[in-house]
């Protein structure tokens, strides 16, 4: 592993890791896949977690690396998912949907209140991430991010967006400025993703009342 995590270039003063740049340009590309919602988005944000835990794990950002590791599992449930709702769908892909009221309520208190707890759990360990706040915040947003996306809904595109308000600027600060260039790159598509999917939401069929004429 010792090359992953060699320098592979200068880039505007900053010192580019291979680990960061191969690692996220394979995260790119996943999301790429996920707003042309190919199922393929799944094995490749997989990869792209196994080579970004590499590097997060040898600088010592351990909740960094703890996100890619649930970030693989969400990839495996995200896989498992889409390759059941996919069915329902006229292209054979899975067709995108605005989260319920009380859906939005679940999503953005389990990204509260696990950010509490994990930074709880870093600032008590401290060893374990040396800026707690931010580094629990992404990482409960990846979960809470990828969680959404599983379930096709367009309100992970919002996710990623509040992601990567944070992520760019922490990721420059911690030494790995490839990720922070590629974050601003993520928040272009992200904006392009929503777009694609809102659009496709509100064309997708709605669902008949029971007892109401079809």
């Amino acid at each position: 592993m010792n090359w992953l995590n060699s320098e592979a270039f200068v880039l505007f003063g900053q010192h580019i890791k291979w680990s960061d740049m191969i690692g996220n340009v394979v995260g790119l590309i996943a999301l790429a896949f996920g707003w042309r919602r190919s199922i393929w988005s799944w094995p490749t944000q997989f990869v792209s977690g196994v080579i970004l835990f590499a590097a997060f794990a040898t600088a010592h950002l351990s909740g960094s690396a703890g996100k890619q590791v649930v970030v693989m599992v969400v990839a495996v449930y995200g896989w498992w998912q889409w390759n059941r709702g996919k069915d329902g769908s006229a292209d054979g892909h899975i067709t995108p949907r605005f989260a319920t009221w009380r859906e939005r309520a679940i999503l953005v208190g389990a990204a509260a209140v696990g950010t509490v707890a994990v930074a709880a759990l870093f600032k008590a360990y401290p060893s374990l991430s040396w800026d707690p706040w931010p580094d629990a915040y992404i990482f409960v947003g990846t979960v809470v991010a990828m969680y959404a996306q599983a379930r096709g809904m367009v309100e992970f595109w919002f996710a990623w967006l509040l992601v990567d308000l944070v992520g760019v600027p922490l990721n420059f600060a911690n030494g790995f400025a490839f990720s922070g260039f590629v974050y601003v790159i993520y928040g272009a598509l992200v904006l392009w993703g929503m777009r694609d999917w809102w659009l496709r939401s509100r064309k997708a069929p709605q669902p008949v009342m029971e007892g109401a004429p079809a």
